[in-house]
């Protein structure tokens, strides 16, 4: 039996699946969809799978899980459908360990899903390349163009044949690149900049100055106001070509990135979190990148199912 990982836009529709579905019938949409590929079944009898492992979990996940479909349907018909599916959605993927879905990632403009990466050339020549499970909005007008980052990390190559101004807002205050690419990335202390080439003026919003960052410096801006200024790490834009280069870090800290770029829990024993590691990765195949390490360090991989991976000592 095939118990390869499926992607993570095929889980996402399962997921929804088995949300819709009474436990007793089907429907003809669910079951073209499921007879439409392999992965499809696959998927849906991985999702079984874990439903069987949820069971003996703890804490809020395990109780959203097993609330019988009555209960889901009475909650749908208080909150609205689309609400309750986002929520319950959102809960299941937390669980396994895939980051926050607001409602305002599942309305932006683009986003990507755990693990997709994907580049975007806009109308004005700018190139926008958006990290794995990114929400952003486009907003151009007469005016001004705006993009707005509500999660995850963009890529900003601005196009230089176009009058009006380029801003990138968050949350936390706006970014006005000069002729420029930049990084930005929401992070949870606040909005992380970091420029590539040229310079990029930012401004907290609870703050009335602009501070301009320059070619290799980073910052970490908050509501309040921006962090000190220090260099960009190397390779810090290796993910818009599929990579992960890293230098001299601990292991825990590699597999926290490459656990960004796939869906489930990708853990780490004690004895061997403080291993060092450098090198480059491939984020589109992070079973290739964990296989990796095998050669050049004293551990295993141990795979449980698709969706519960730790790296243990040899």
């Amino acid at each position: 039996m095939n118990n390869a990982p499926v992607s993570a836009r095929v889980l996402e529709a399962a997921i929804a699946w088995k949300m819709s579905l009474d436990d007793s019938s089907g429907s003809a949409d669910f079951m073209r969809w499921h007879a439409a590929s392999e992965e499809h079944a696959r998927a849906w009898r991985q999702l079984g799978a874990l439903d069987q492992r949820v069971g003996a979990a703890a804490g809020p996940a395990r109780q959203a899980l097993l609330q019988s479909r009555a209960n889901l349907r009475r909650r749908v018909g208080k909150a609205g459908s689309g609400l309750a599916g986002m929520f319950l959605l959102g809960t299941l993927l937390a669980w396994l360990g895939a980051p926050s879905l607001a409602p305002s990632y599942w309305l932006a403009d683009q986003r990507t899903a755990t693990g997709e990466l994907r580049t975007l050339r806009l109308e004005d020549g700018t190139l926008l390349s958006l990290n794995t499970h990114t929400a952003v909005d486009i907003d151009y007008d007469g005016e001004q163009r705006v993009l707005v980052l509500h999660q995850g990390e963009i890529s900003v190559e601005t196009g230089h044949n176009d009058p009006r101004p380029l801003l990138v807002r968050t949350d936390d205050g706006r970014l006005r690149p000069l002729g420029t690419r930049f990084l930005v990335r929401r992070e949870r202390a606040g909005t992380r900049l970091e420029v590539l080439q040229s310079s990029v003026a930012a401004m907290a919003h609870n703050s009335g100055d602009e501070q301009v960052l320059h070619e290799g410096q980073q910052v970490l801006m908050s509501a309040d106001g921006l962090g000190r200024v220090g260099p960009v790490a190397a390779g810090a834009d290796a993910w818009t070509r599929g990579m992960l280069v890293v230098d001299n870090v601990r292991l825990a800290d590699l597999l926290k990135q490459l656990g960004q770029y796939r869906t489930g829990h990708l853990g780490v024993a004690d004895e061997v979190a403080d291993l060092r590691v450098t090198g480059s990765f491939p984020l589109t195949d992070t079973d290739l990148a964990l296989a990796s390490l095998v050669p050049a360090l004293p551990v295993k991989v141990e795979q449980h199912t698709p969706w519960w991976v730790t790296v243990v000592p040899k």
